[in-house]
């Protein structure tokens, strides 16, 4: 599994573009093949130069910074990551006078045979939406899907029934080929994966007309996204080994499923927790009363209190989502005492002898405006 790219550079996920090619200058320093002693130096001169390519590039790094690998692999090839990438005085003071085209031949070129006879599948990524109830109780989504799958014509092999595979005419074999030429600092030489091959070393005599000797197609498919009780927005499963068929029989991508809840009508989520809202009348709010309130997996009972005032929150334990960890959050309700725009003659007798025993001098509006209604 590749490593964060902040972590590879040493820097914070709110690190400026300076910090993060101040930590780059200081880790190729460190780890350029020419210059360190470490068994593992070109690795990881590798590992920080890519981390570089897509940490300095404003698009890659939005991408990186919302999806993490999957956005980055879904989108761009090997290649792609460092098109774009400046290099050049970085170089330079690592006392290179040449671009970064010729260096990322030099050392990324070298194990192009390699990563073209495994070039594992590329990770996909799917966004899918589900309800609150969804989230809530679990279960199962189907969602259709265009990937690259195994050839059924040829089983991912590319070949055609009777055909070999011979050693590539043109590299012979090796899946690379070698340029020297001459600069004013001396000779150089490019090593670069063979055109004729794709770095694989070998070529199909006869490839099958299906694939056109790739070994994958491209296919529509439905699978079934298990929906974990309690997801939380944002959350995002990976499906080890279903993203795309790696071509030549290579092992396949993984398939990285963003979960979004929809808003629900009825409750807010906070965390694990739910926020409600329960209207209540005058007299629940003065006397007191049990009442019950909606929850996701039924109705509750809740006392209400003598002297419950406006916008007072009460909690039902245990009512909340469900936690990945086990247990539930709660649930909150907030009360809004509720106040009739029409009441009857005989509600209005009531209310006026409550105010008289109260001490509450009532003034008649009849005939009168003190205020206007707003629209």
């Amino acid at each position: 599994m590749k490593k964060d790219y902040y972590e590879v550079l040493g820097v914070s996920r709110d690190a400026k573009k300076s910090e993060i090619k101040k930590a780059y200058r200081r880790l190729a320093l460190k780890y350029h093949p020419d210059k360190s002693k470490e068994a593992d130096a070109e690795e990881k001169f590798k590992e920080i130069s890519e981390a570089y390519a897509v940490l300095s590039d404003d698009e890659k790094r939005r991408q990186y910074d919302m999806y993490g690998h999957a956005g980055i692999d879904s989108q761009y090839n090997y290649e792609d990551i460092f098109r774009g990438a400046d290099f050049s005085d970085i170089f330079r003071d690592l006392g290179f006078n040449f671009g970064f085209d010729d260096i990322f031949q030099h050392f990324f070129g070298g194990f192009g045979r390699q990563s073209q006879r495994q070039r594992q599948g590329r990770d996909i990524l799917y966004r899918i939406t589900v309800s609150l109830e969804d989230a809530y109780f679990g279960g199962e989504k189907e969602i259709e899907v265009r990937r690259k799958e195994k050839c059924p014509e040829c089983n991912g092999t590319g070949k055609a029934k009777g055909s070999k595979v011979v050693k590539c005419p043109v590299c012979h074999g090796s899946g690379q080929i070698q340029q020297t030429s001459r600069t004013p600092f001396g000779h150089f030489t490019q090593i670069t994966v063979c055109p004729k091959c794709n770095g694989r070393g070998e070529i199909i005599e006869n490839p099958c007309k299906r694939c056109h000797g790739t070994g994958v197609v491209e296919q529509k498919r439905k699978i079934k996204v298990k929906i974990p009780k309690g997801v939380a927005d944002g959350t995002r499963l990976r499906l080890a080994g279903e993203g795309e068929a790696g071509e030549m029989g290579a092992p396949p991508g993984d398939m990285y499923i963003e979960i979004y809840v929809k808003e629900h009508d009825k409750f807010v989520r906070r965390g694990s927790d739910l926020v409600t809202t329960k209207k209540i009348s005058y007299p629940e709010a003065v006397l007191g009363n049990e009442i019950e309130v909606e929850t996701m997996d039924g109705k509750s009972k809740l006392r209400i209190p003598p002297g419950t005032q406006n916008g007072e929150r009460f909690v039902l334990k245990g009512k909340g989502m469900p936690t990945l960890r086990g247990g539930h959050g709660n649930m909150i309700v907030e009360v809004a005492v509720d106040v009739p725009k029409k009441i009857s003659g005989r509600e209005r007798e009531l209310l006026e002898e409550l105010a008289n025993e109260m001490g509450v001098k009532m003034k008649s509006l009849s005939g009168r405006k003190f205020f206007k209604r707003g629209k």
